[in-house]
Order: C-alpha cells, then sequence, then structure tokens
C-alpha cells in the first residue's frame, strides 16, 4: 500500500472505530478473520470484504454506515471550472498530515520541486540544498504518510533501479476561518488511477 491510499487507511480505520464502538468493532474484525483470514485494517483496501460483513450485522442500514464512515474522512467534488477532481480533509489526523508538510520548510520545498516534475531523491536534495541525512529522513516521512508516491524509475550504471517520486496532488488550498482550517487537495490523476478507497469515496461523495 502506498501513495494516497497509505495516506487514507488510517483515518479510514479510526473512522470505523469510531462509528462502529469496541463491541461492534471486535465482532466484525472475528467474522473478518473467520471469513477470510484478514483484519478490519486489512479489509479497508478490499472494501468489498469489509462491506460484505457489515451488510451481514447491518442489512440495508450498512450504505448510510459507510457512508458516514467515508465522510468523516474526506469528500471528493469535481471543478466546475476544469472538472479536476478536490478532496475536502475532514478528518484531523489527516489535515495535520499535510499541514505538518506545509508547515516544514524543507518538506514544503521538496514536494515543490517534485511538483514540477518526479525526480529521484539525490537529485531533489541537490536542487532544495537540503543536507542528506535530514533530507532523507523527511522524505521517507513524506512516502510513509502518502503524500509522495513512486512514478517510474531509472537504472544506474551499476544496474539499481532507483526510484522517482511525485506528490499525490497537484494544487491544495489551506482556509482559516474563525479558527477553523479547512484542507481542500486537488488530486492528480495518477494517484487517483492507482488508488482502491477513491471510487469507493466517490460512490459516497
Amino acid at each position: 500500500m502506498a501513495g494516497l491510499d497509505s495516506l487514507l487507511a488510517r483515518s479510514l480505520g479510526a473512522a470505523i472505530e469510531d462509528n462502529l464502538g469496541e463491541q461492534t468493532l471486535r465482532k466484525i474484525d472475528n467474522r473478518l478473520f473467520e471469513k477470510y483470514g484478514i483484519t478490519i485494517n486489512q479489509a479497508i483496501l478490499d472494501f468489498q470484504k469489509l462491506d460484505g460483513v457489515l451488510r451481514e450485522f447491518f442489512g440495508g442500514g450498512a450504505d448510510g454506515l459507510e457512508k458516514k464512515i467515508f465522510e468523516n474522512v474526506c469528500t471528493l467534488e469535481k471543478s466546475k471550472t476544469n472538472e479536476q477532481e478536490w478532496m475536502t480533509v475532514e478528518d484531523q489526523f489527516l489535515s495535520r498530515v499535510i499541514l505538518e508538510a506545509f508547515g516544514d520548510e524543507d518538506k514544503k520545498q521538496i514536494l515543490t520541486a517534485l511538483l514540477e516534475e518526479p525526480r529521484i531523491i539525490s537529485e531533489v536534495l541537490s536542487i532544495c540544498n537540503v543536507p542528506q541525512t535530514s533530507g532523507y529522513r523527511k522524505i521517507n516521512w513524506l512516502i510513509d504518510n502518502g503524500l509522495l508516491t513512486a512514478h517510474d524509475f531509472i537504472t544506474t550504471n551499476d544496474g539499481k533501479r532507483v526510484n522517482k517520486y511525485t506528490p499525490i496532488f497537484e494544487n491544495i488550498k489551506i482556509n482559516i476561518v474563525k479558527n477553523k482550517v479547512t484542507v481542500r487537495v486537488q488530486l492528480n490523476k495518477e494517484s487517483m488511477n492507482k488508488s482502491l478507497l477513491i471510487p469507493l469515496i466517490q460512490n459516497y461523495s
């Protein structure tokens, strides 16, 4: 799991836990393991199985529950001007991850450099003039939190494959109104096409 799904999965897991409660969550987790040998967190990326188990427990009410879970994390809408998809972040953890990335000058420089074109890590660090040790740590943080995803690779002279990286978004808007922070992200098409979760979120947006 990488990129956009990595960014969304943790928040979806928390939203499921909040909406189901501990006792029901345990029953569903047990049923998923009994039926498929997987946990709820694993089932997030194989949502058809989770959906089937939720319907065993809630019947037709599973639709409303799933809609609420996804809406607690984010909603999607197409821009009226260019038909591109914007994601409005509702989950506070997700908002914090994005704000932390742009609140750190080095991470912001790294993301900006990669918006121009996909690059390998060493090239990014050179362009941004970021020290190697802290630079690699910050790029790995961006990868681990799903804000960067492997786009392509180059082959070095000794035959090694080195990944190029690109952000999952093309634009970001951060609005602060009466102490409430709203984060909206314009997702790039490649990230959306690779995502297993985006089609599900689109169904409920």
